[in-house]
């Protein structure tokens, strides 16, 4: 993708929740303060269940399975399984 036409950029943000390690994928403006977002979001989630990690910017790999919707592996469960719906009993 043409580096003219981008305004964001994919961000890796590796947490703990409840001593679990949790990532998520941002695409937030070039500029912004990624880190210090990612604290006061986290915060406001989650209060003092979470504790922030580590942010970097995504790799080429990462960014690319972040914009065809995939799921980091961890998302939900260490298994790879989804969370429940509202149609399961």
């Amino acid at each position: 993708m043409s580096e003219f036409f981008k305004t964001s950029v994919t961000w890796v943000v590796d947490f703990r929740y409840d001593g679990r390690p949790r990532r998520w994928f941002k695409a937030l403006g070039a500029s912004d303060d990624v880190r210090q977002a990612m604290v006061s979001q986290l915060e406001a989630l989650y209060g003092d269940r979470a504790q922030l990690v580590e942010v970097r910017q995504a790799t080429e790999d990462e960014e690319t399975q972040y914009l065809r919707g995939e799921e980091p592996k961890n998302v939900l469960c260490p298994t790879g399984r989804h969370g429940r719906v509202d149609t399961e009993p």
